[in-house]
């Protein structure tokens, strides 16, 4: 039975093959539903809801409710004026007839319409539409067309790039079948089911409900969100009667749900001995190599047991369990190899392999690199900590990449700085140096947490901000929206950390710092460089404080303006926009800022500000000079000490003195000097407010 909606029938469309990396799948979905709806509307075709659905082995897209019928369109064509298409006696000239036939419309229809210029001859022409039926076959076929990998390949003669090779199509609208064309298959009614735990005979497919009942009968899930469930729900069971629980890790719990079709959750164990290995070590080993999930107990602490999610729900999956177990013993075996050969090195005897490493090829080794670490943390410690702090950075920095010629980081390299720490420890460094090295790669990625420990804040800053100035200074940035290097991560990073961080640093004098340490090693540095590194920080700053505190754009322009002006202080920034955005809410603060912007406009071109109170001829001019001279004496002070509401309060009292100035006095004057002294008055009031912000920015 077809499943009709007021609105239209149901498109059921599946793109069957080989099985895909499970990685490739989520994006793909979203963009089958995305690319859909793109066709639907520009094909004039209105619709329900849209559902994407998938497997290793299948893509599908299920679209409720789409119209049978083309949505009618009129499209009107302009044509010459009236004048020139009739003549005197009101018949068409060669100009009308000429213009009706280009348009495919008798010249009797043409109709006469009045425009700014006159009346010209418009040709409507009215398009009722197709069949939906009629439209379908190419719009699948360039939907299917139009979906992207990573990596893609080409298995036969017609061209086409997907990948993995396509095995079949399933394509019905309202029941019955769309006969498209893609990869040299032609699309039916028919889909198939598990590899193993179905027949092996093709299913006929009459919508949607039978798709997935009669796909979940031959041993498939196809809805992810209904896999994911049951993966959760078996783990949790599972973990309980081990009286534990499963860590959580949603990127570990997607690749299992795209990896099968019918999830089985499997519980395995192995050698209690390798608990004395860290912890990380084992969960990596575990979640790289083999997919597992750790299990641990009320402590956090790990269990000796791992949770596997098969593709199978059989009799076999003991087999499975045994197997994995064996593969899993040799991977820990290895591991408890790579941890016990590196200890019998210690980090500082490595250093001088880091010679060996490239950073990249127009920067040099990772040892150079190190070697600017330690000078610029030491630096930045200086500045931001004490004496323990610069001790515990020098040698954090010395130590903080030895890791990255262990055997342990090179079988698992997501585990750099995590073994540096631990290899720190067995070296018997302080555990403020050895702390350092672990956290000086936070936050890994956007939602992550910062460095705990100052240390680690100086040491994450004085590495990125040398990876940034390196690459910047090699015109090696970021472009649209490729970024292979990361470096608006770690521009975003550096925001992070010294705005959550509470540090107050002069990134300008520190990107100075990080320039002059690439030139003596003999990097060449792009002199526009400095100034661009800025401004890509001001922008990752910029979104900062508009995606995660949430403040007004047009106050963060505002306050990002005072960067041209003085030093770049991103915590400091922040705190003055969050001032403002506060302060911006009081209703005397639209009119002072119609007042300012009044003042900036008439001094444009104007940077004079010296005041002559003899050339006062209004008790207006005298008022505002006595204001502004009670403002200037505390409002840097107040700026300095970062008493920002006190500061905004102080600017504030010098509305009433501005309203009066322009109400009691004219400015552009005819006497040069009355003139120019007045313009010199509002000059020092707008040099003023621009100590704090730029509040021209300001949008009413």
């Amino acid at each position: 039975m077809t499943r009709k909606q007021a609105s239209g029938l149901e498109l059921l469309l599946e793109i069957g093959t080989e099985e895909l990396p499970a990685q490739f799948v989520p994006p793909a979905l979203s963009v089958l539903g995305e690319r859909a709806v793109q066709l639907l509307k520009a094909a004039r075709l209105t619709h329900g809801t849209v559902k994407t659905m998938g497997t290793p082995r299948r893509l599908t897209l299920c679209v409720q409710g789409v119209a049978d019928h083309q949505e009618p369109v009129a499209t009107d064509a302009m044509g010459p004026s009236k004048a020139v298409g009739f003549d005197a006696q009101g018949q068409p000239t060669r100009a009308a007839i000429g213009f009706a036939a280009a348009q495919g419309v008798d010249v009797t229809a043409l109709v006469v319409r009045t425009m700014p210029k006159g009346e010209y001859l418009f040709a409507v022409k009215q398009d009722a539409g197709r069949k939906t039926s009629l439209l379908l076959p190419a719009l699948l076929s360039e939907l299917a067309g139009s979906l992207t990998f990573q990596k893609a390949m080409r298995w036969n003669d017609t061209g086409v790039r997907f990948a993995r090779p396509v095995r079949w199509l399933l394509a019905l609208y309202g029941g019955k079948p769309v006969r498209f064309q893609f990869a040299g298959l032609t699309a039916g009614d028919r889909t198939w089911g598990h590899r193993f735990l179905s027949s092996g005979r093709p299913l006929r497919v009459k919508d949607g409900r039978s798709y997935e009942t009669s796909l979940e009968k031959a041993g498939v899930i196809v809805d992810p969100d209904a896999r994911r469930i049951m993966v959760l729900s078996q783990m949790n069971r599972i973990a309980a009667q081990k009286k534990g629980h499963v860590h959580e890790d949603e990127a570990l719990l997607e690749q299992a749900v795209f990896s099968v079709e019918m999830p089985e959750v499997l519980i395995g164990s192995f050698n209690p001995q390798h608990l004395a290995l860290p912890q990380d070590v084992l969960m990596t080993s575990m979640k790289e190599h083999q997919g597992y999930f750790s299990l641990l107990n009320k402590d956090d602490g790990l269990l000796p047991h791992f949770i596997a999610v098969v593709n199978m729900k059989d009799s076999r999956t003991g087999t499975i369990r045994a197997g994995n177990e064996r593969v899993l013993a040799a991977r820990l075996a290895d591991a408890r190899f790579f941890f016990d050969e590196d200890r019998k090195t210690r980090l500082e005897s490595r250093l001088e392999k880091l010679k060996g490493v490239t950073f990249h090829q127009k920067l040099g080794t990772v040892h150079q690199k190190v070697g600017r670490i330690m000078a610029f943390a030491t630096r930045l410690a200086d500045t931001l900590g004490d004496l323990d702090a610069v001790e515990h950075c020098r040698q954090a920095a010395k130590l903080c990449k030895a890791d990255l010629v262990t055997g342990m980081v090179g079988e698992f390299p997501t585990l750099q700085g995590v073994m540096g720490r631990e290899y720190a420890r067995h070296d018997g460094e302080p555990k403020e140096v050895a702390d350092a090295i672990a956290e000086h790669y936070l936050p890994r990625f956007a939602e992550d947490v910062i460095p705990p420990s100052l240390a680690g804040k100086i040491l994450s800053l004085a590495d990125r901000l040398d990876t940034l100035a390196a690459f910047f200074a090699v015109g090696l940035v970021p472009s649209g929206s490729q970024d292979p290097f990361a470096l608006r991560r770690h521009a975003y990073a550096v925001v992070r950390i010294l705005v959550e961080g509470t540090l107050s640093l002069s990134v300008n004098a520190a990107i100075l710092d990080a320039v002059r340490l690439l030139k003596e090693q003999g990097i060449p540095v792009d002199d526009k460089a400095p100034a661009e590194l800025q401004r890509f920080l001001g922008e990752r700053l910029r979104h900062y404080c508009q995606d995660v505190t949430k403040l007004r754009g047009d106050v963060v322009d505002a306050v990002l303006s005072k960067w041209q002006y003085g030093e770049f202080d991103p915590r400091d920034l922040v705190a003055r926009a969050k001032a403002l955005h506060a302060f911006a809410g009081r209703p005397e603060f639209q009119t002072l800022v119609i007042a300012f912007k009044r003042a900036e406009n008439i001094t444009k071109a104007h940077e004079e500000d010296g005041v002559n109170q003899a050339l006062f001829q209004d008790a207006s001019e005298t008022g505002l000079y006595a204001s502004l001279l009670a403002a200037e004496n505390v409002v840097p002070g107040l700026i300095e000490s970062r008493k920002y509401e006190d500061a905004l309060d102080a600017l504030v009292a010098l509305k009433a003195p501005i309203d009066a100035f322009f109400v009691g006095v004219m400015v552009m004057v005819e006497e040069d000097a009355v003139r120019g002294n007045r313009l010199a008055l509002l000059v020092r009031v707008k040099n003023l407010f621009r100590q704090y912000a730029d509040f021209s920015k300001i949008i009413q």
